[in-house]
């Protein structure tokens, strides 16, 4: 059994070594490897990690010449791990490698995924509140019972990483779109240290990057095969309330002879059915491309688990 560990830094160079000593000393019994992806950091940490890989040939570096974000920094790693398990841990020291052997049973008990849960946050109060509003939201949206959808600490089978395709801020999701692909996903607690070197990353832009991410994720998990589903219902809800508008304006003109020469309602169920039939319209053109990509790849997006007694694929 080998081990990586994919790890995204930006501007950690004070965590990077005691980081590098404290997973060392917890894997040390297993084929591992350490995979540091340097977010176009503007700091010294580049020169450390270049360091431990010159003394250590498990340690792999990989310098972007710019910042473009945790989830293009994940999954890059996750292209370059090599290990049947893939660890992903943050860079600031505020997870403890300590608890990696508790990953590594949980997972043996038949799971894919295994995502930590910071039960007692070592965070400010507001950043408490956010995440909690944000993994009820998305808890109830996607029916995953998780507590914490964003903790970077976790252990994943290679299968997984070797079919996620993230993007943008969509690390949030991950167990989400594993779970898309029927990969089982659980989480256990760990601890969450407070920070001591750096400062968070966090900032409120995050919330609309966030939003958009979160239907993004909507679209691609339950109407990328048919997203008529999704722009017809919408179309149907608008033509539905302009059909209805209509109607009452009708009766109103022909069973209490009301002049509608003065009521705007008449244009805005003209302009609902006209919105409902652009939506339909979305979809079907949606679900022609979908149609076309599917013949392009008989594949269809489809997470096999296991192949027996088949010698190709067609």
């Amino acid at each position: 059994m080998k081990i990586s560990f994919v790890i995204p830094v930006y501007n950690e160079e004070n965590s990077l070594q005691q980081l590098y000593n404290e997973i060392k000393d917890e894997v040390c019994q297993y084929d591992h490897e350490l995979v540091f992806i340097d977010d176009g950091s503007s700091d010294k940490g580049y020169q450390t990690l270049k360091s431990l890989a010159e003394t250590d040939q498990q340690v792999k570096v990989v310098k972007f010449r710019r910042n473009f974000g945790k989830s293009a920094a994940l999954q890059y790693g996750f292209e370059l791990a090599e290990g049947d398990y893939v660890f992903t841990i943050d860079s600031d020291l505020q997870d403890s490698p300590k608890e990696i052997p508790l990953f590594l049973e949980k997972i043996e008990q038949g799971y894919h995924l295994v995502s930590g849960w910071k039960q007692k946050r070592q965070d400010p109060l507001i950043r408490k509140i956010s995440s909690h509003i944000y993994n009820l939201a998305t808890s109830l949206m996607f029916r995953l019972r998780l507590h914490d959808f964003n903790c970077g600490f976790k252990l994943y089978r290679k299968e997984v990483v070797k079919e996620l395709d993230i993007y943008g801020e969509m690390h949030r999701y991950i167990p989400v779109l594993a779970a898309a692909k029927g990969f089982k996903v659980t989480e256990i607690p760990v601890e969450h240290r407070s920070r001591k070197h750096g400062k968070t990353k966090f900032g409120s832009e995050r919330y609309l990057r966030g939003f958009f991410d979160l239907m993004t994720v909507r679209l691609i998990t339950h109407y990328a095969r048919s997203p008529l589903y999704l722009f017809g219902g919408i179309g149907i809800l608008f033509s539905t309330g302009g059909f209805l508008v209509g109607l009452y304006l009708t009766i109103l003109k022909y069973g209490y002879n009301v002049h509608l020469s003065n009521r705007p309602l008449i244009f805005v169920s003209i302009l609902l059915i006209m919105v409902g039939l652009q939506f339909v319209s979305v979809g079907l053109i949606g679900e022609l491309i979908v149609n076309q990509t599917r013949k392009n790849n008989r594949k269809d997006n489809i997470s096999v688990e296991k192949r027996i007694n088949l010698s190709g694929e067609r």
